[in-house]
């Protein structure tokens, strides 16, 4: 066997695996095919100003949430309150959700304008005459009718201006994560208006982010079927503006999503920018116009949830919001990955835990796979009978290098052989190995989910270490020596895989051979636990394929 070459597809593949997330996303550029904005839209669709006096204090988000009068909300998953001051959605837990293992904390996500970690909603009407007053952050709402919004009971919010014209929001909560906001103003004047009306996502600061490259968290949205992934980063540096027919625009964390679906079938313009905040928002390019003694009325939808695949895609059908799904990063595989969740969750429905049930996938992978691996195996096979062959001529060709690749291209012709077959397997693998990581990176599912003895999380690192012996002695370990007990089980599958492959005949290229195990164990390590489990399962799958076939190809050789 040529073993240069296998050793180039190997450290190809490895350097594939461990640098995927450098090298292999496709770089999004959405601002160079931006559509030409139409003077009109530019001159009326200004969206509404962030009062900079709304400035940041250094106090508790228990004295923010006080120092306005609030409607509590509350159902099977969120819990939280919308301040009258402003109408502004700015308080919202999840219920469901722990922050970590160690305590009962639920996720928090929406906090209050005026505060660090202000995270915020809002909606309304503006206009171009400068001499209507609208609602603003300021504005104190009066409560109508109900005074708690749930999932059976809806809420109304009212404020008249000084000219006479009323402005009502009428604001409901299904059971999971959808509000949804009916706009209405009641013109008791005898003047006509224009007003245009709006969302807007705030964001005070950058929150804590994963910041790996394979995953996106920041502004995100698709508009007319496009993606767009913008980073906190790079809307500091240049604003992000399209005008667009349908879609919807939010800001997603890892595995959160705070998003805007505009008013169906009219023309919008989204702008992502940074001014001392970052704003997400959408104003309808079309006014909506308030005839004397008359109304008007717009509805939008926000969807504040946690990135279950069952909830973004259930929304996405239920509300027929088109590509929404992609709130969760499936990446540019994604023809792979979201088929592999599927299957991980059927088998998950089927078992009971997350941890078998990648280990059913992976069998199930393993007999998609098998007659690649079948024609690998024996090629490999046979390419261990010839060793003796081709030691014997490196040895009488060692002075000529073309009559040696002649002789063994000839040898490998004899006895049909392709000496690149053992590579296969390792490079069909790749794509689904990095669905799989994705999978288990990106998919709420998976957090927090146990497998059985020291494994929590599935979705972390294995928490035990070899240089404490697993947790046997007394002391804890660098972060960089947590190389854990599945870590190590996947080396050695490994290593013993190796020894039942053709040994390089080159001392050198056999040492590195030997090395590989150990490079691969240590970068592996601090993968989530899962995608080790997956690979450890694979090889032992591979080397009982491997010696069925070995041993089948020489009895026959033998015969």
């Amino acid at each position: 066997m040529d073993s240069k070459n296998v050793i180039a597809a190997i450290a190809l593949s490895s350097a594939v695996i461990v640098l995927y997330s450098l090298f292999f996303i496709p770089e999004q550029d959405p601002k160079n095919q931006n559509l030409v904005e139409k003077e009109k839209i530019e001159r009326n669709s200004d969206t509404p100003s962030l009062e900079e006096k709304a400035t940041l204090v250094t106090i508790s988000r228990e004295e923010a949430l006080s120092k306005s009068e609030r409607v509590e909300f509350e159902n099977n998953n969120v819990i939280g309150s919308i301040s009258l001051k402003g109408a502004s959605i700015d308080d919202l837990t999840f219920k469901n959700y722990k922050v970590d293992l160690k305590n009962e904390k639920k996720v928090t996500l929406l906090g209050p304008r005026n505060i660090n970690e202000g995270y915020l909603v809002e909606s309304g009407f503006v206009t171009t005459d400068k001499n209507i007053d609208i609602p603003n952050s300021d504005t104190v709402w009066s409560l109508i009718g109900n005074n708690k919004l749930t999932d059976q009971t809806p809420i109304k919010l009212s404020w008249t201006n000084a000219q006479g014209i009323t402005f009502e929001k009428q604001i409901s909560l299904d059971d999971k994560y959808l509000f949804t906001i009916k706009q209405k103003i009641i013109n008791k004047t005898n003047k006509r208006y224009d007003f245009y009306s709006y969302g807007q996502i705030i964001r005070n600061q950058i929150p804590d982010i994963t910041d790996f490259y394979i995953l996106h968290e920041g502004l995100v949205a698709t508009l007319d079927d496009e993606l767009i992934e913008e980073d906190y980063d790079d809307i500091q540096d240049k604003k992000f503006t399209k005008v667009a027919q349908k879609g919807w625009l939010g800001v997603g964390d890892k595995y959160w999503i705070t998003s805007l679906i505009p008013p169906r079938n009219k023309e919008f313009k989204t702008t992502f920018d940074y001014k001392n905040k970052f704003r997400a928002n959408f104003i309808m390019t079309e006014p909506l116009t308030l005839n004397e003694n008359g109304s008007i009325e717009d509805k939008l939808q926000i969807i504040v949830a946690a990135k279950r695949v069952d909830v973004i895609d259930g929304y996405a059908k239920e509300l027929n919001i088109e590509k929404f799904d992609l709130v969760i990063d499936w990446g540019f595989l994604y023809f792979i990955t979201k088929p592999l969740f599927f299957g991980i969750d059927y088998f998950f429905k089927l078992l009971g835990n997350y941890g078998l049930a990648i280990i059913a996938i992976t069998i199930c992978i393993r007999l998609a796979f098998f007659p690649l691996a079948n024609f690998s195996f024996r090629s490999m096979a046979k390419m261990k009978a010839l060793q003796p062959e081709m030691v014997r001529l490196k040895e009488l060709h060692k002075n000529d290098k073309m009559k040696l690749q002649q002789e063994m291209m000839a040898l490998y012709k004899k006895e049909k052989v392709n000496p690149m077959s053992g590579c296969l397997p390792i490079l069909v693998q790749i794509p689904v190995f990095f669905a799989l990581y994705k999978v288990l990176f990106v998919t709420i599912e998976m957090r927090q989910m146990p497998f059985y003895g020291w494994i929590h999380d599935l979705s972390e690192r294995d928490p035990t270490s070899l240089f404490n012996l697993f947790g046997l002695l007394p002391y804890d370990v660098p972060s960089f020596l947590v190389i854990g007990a599945w870590p190590v089980a996947m080396g050695v599958s490994m290593w013993i895989q190796q020894k039942l492959n053709p040994a390089p005949t080159d001392a050198m290229q056999a040492k590195i051979f030997a090395f590989f195990p150990l490079f691969l164990t240590v970068i592996l390590a601090p993968f989530p636990s899962g995608l080790v489990i997956y690979w450890t399962v694979n090889n032992i799958l591979t080397m009982a394929q491997q010696v069925f076939i070995m041993k089948r190809t020489t009895i026959k050789t033998t015969t």
